[in-house]
């Protein structure tokens, strides 16, 4: 493997000096470690995938424990209750009558409670009760998982899927580009590259890290987009390094940014990666930037990741 000046040499990234086969950072800017022997259940472990899982997990397990906790109701009323402990029945058949019990199981669980189906027994009363009292602490956690997403500040931030070696100035650069995916504003951003890769230390096959130095780490507002440019000068742990050297050290590039949310006045972080088969070489970025019919200036955030061939 190439030796590499350790100029820039990072501190502990927090991976370890372990090398992988694979990626060490997903694209979404989670870690690729798998955790072996922690307890399965933690309430706070609950409640910080609740918190952090995706919109479309959240709601999707919402609405099935909505469903499972009323069919199973449904079904301690259909098979254990007495029929004439459940008033104001009109079913005609077996299936009408499930129906019916489910959705008086639906409407006791959300304590709306129409009035024509009502217990008139004491073992239904208490079901009712019981399920009125689990659909009061379930909408009330509900509410809270609601108000802990919508209120947790976090960046969303647009990538370029592949980052570049483009030339810059006399020479050449690594460059990744981004932009910001929602309108809040972010001022104070800061930005840092780190440069992963193997190498071999007393016969080990070890896993380093380095600092790259960037042409610009901090601007005060994001508007448009913002190319992170790391020159490929002589200073540079990159110099001289040829797409297959890159391939060699397995390497992985790291970008973080931090940055205050306006809306919110708190700091956000985050982070994508950029392993040596997205690096495209010989290549710039099109421009995203223009101006419409009326003068305004805009951003194309469809062509944050467009670039073109160099010949």
């Amino acid at each position: 493997m190439k030796k590499i000046s350790r100029k820039s040499a990072a501190p502990e990234f927090g991976f370890g000096s372990n090398t992988s086969a694979q990626r060490l950072m997903n694209p979404d800017g989670t870690a690729n470690v798998r955790r072996i022997g922690e307890p399965r259940f933690q309430i706070i472990n609950i409640y910080h995938s609740l918190i952090t899982m995706s919109w479309r997990k959240f709601n999707f397990m919402v609405l099935t424990t909505y469903l499972v906790i009323n069919f199973v109701f449904a079904c301690i009323y259909y098979f254990i209750i007495p029929d004439d402990e459940l008033g104001g029945m009109i079913a005609h058949n077996e299936v009408q009558k499930f129906m019916e019990e489910f959705f008086f199981s639906a409407q006791t669980l959300s304590t709306v409670g129409y009035g024509r189906l009502n217990p008139v027994g004491t073992e239904m009363s208490v079901v009712a009760a019981v399920e009125s009292m689990i659909g009061l602490m379930g909408f009330a956690l509900a509410t809270g998982l609601l108000y802990g997403r919508f209120s947790r500040p976090n960046a969303k931030l647009l990538f370029s899927e592949n980052a570049l070696i483009a030339p810059f100035k006399e020479g050449k650069a690594l460059m990744v580009r981004f932009a910001n995916a929602r309108r809040n504003p972010l001022i104070e951003l800061e930005a840092n590259m780190i440069f992963s890769y193997n190498e071999t230390v007393n016969d080990k096959v070890t896993r380093q890290f380095q600092t790259l130095k960037l042409e610009l780490s901090r601007i005060t507002y994001l508007v448009m987009s913002w190319t992170i440019v790391h020159p490929i000068d002589e200073e540079s742990p990159l110099y001289n390094l040829s797409s297959e050297d890159l391939q060699s050290l397995d390497a992985e590039f790291f970008v973080n940014i931090k940055a205050i949310d306006d809306t919110y006045a708190q700091q956000v972080h985050t982070r994508t990666s950029y392993k040596w088969s997205s690096v495209v070489w010989n290549a710039k970025f099109i421009s995203a930037i223009g101006v419409d019919q009326d003068g305004v200036s805009t951003v194309d955030i469809r062509k944050l990741s467009s670039f073109e061939k160099l010949t």
